[in-house]
C-alpha cells in the first residue's frame, strides 16, 4: 500500500489533509526535530481518509519550522508541510538546515532499519 497526501491545509494552528491509498484506516504520525506530535487523528473521507493535528505553539516561532508525515506502520515519509514565520530571507541558512535535518531524520531511521533486517 503507498499512502500519497493529497490536499493539505493549515487553518487556525491546525494542519488537516487527506491521505489516500489505504483501505483500512492508516496509521499517522507528524514529527519535528525527531519528536512525534501528540494527538494525530484519522477519519474517513471522501475517497480516503483526513488526517490531522494541532500544531503546538512551540513550535511556532521565527524560522522555518518542517513537519514529516509518516506512514507509522512502516516508518516511510509520505509527505511534509513547511511553516515559515518572521523575517525569513531568500537563501537563509535556516531554510537548509530544517531541510538537512528532516532528510538526516529519515537517514538515521531508514539506517536504523536496514540494521535490524540484516542482523538476523
Amino acid at each position: 500500500m503507498t499512502l500519497t497526501i493529497g490536499q493539505s491545509r493549515i487553518l487556525g494552528g491546525k494542519w488537516d489533509a487527506v491521505v489516500t491509498g489505504a483501505s483500512t484506516p492508516p496509521k499517522i504520525a507528524v514529527r519535528i526535530l525527531g519528536e512525534e506530535l501528540p494527538n494525530v487523528t484519522v477519519r474517513e473521507a471522501d475517497g480516503g481518509y483526513r488526517v490531522s493535528c494541532a500544531i503546538p505553539s512551540d513550535y511556532i516561532s521565527d524560522g522555518i519550522q518542517t513537519f514529516l508525515v509518516i506512514d507509522a506502520e512502516t516508518d516511510e515519509t509520505i509527505g511534509d508541510f513547511v511553516l515559515v514565520c518572521g523575517d525569513v530571507m531568500e537563501e537563509d541558512i535556516r531554510a537548509e538546515v530544517a531541510q538537512l535535518r528532516a532528510e538526516m531524520d529519515l537517514l538515521k531511521r531508514a539506517f536504523r532499519r536496514h540494521c535490524v533486517e540484516t542482523a538476523n
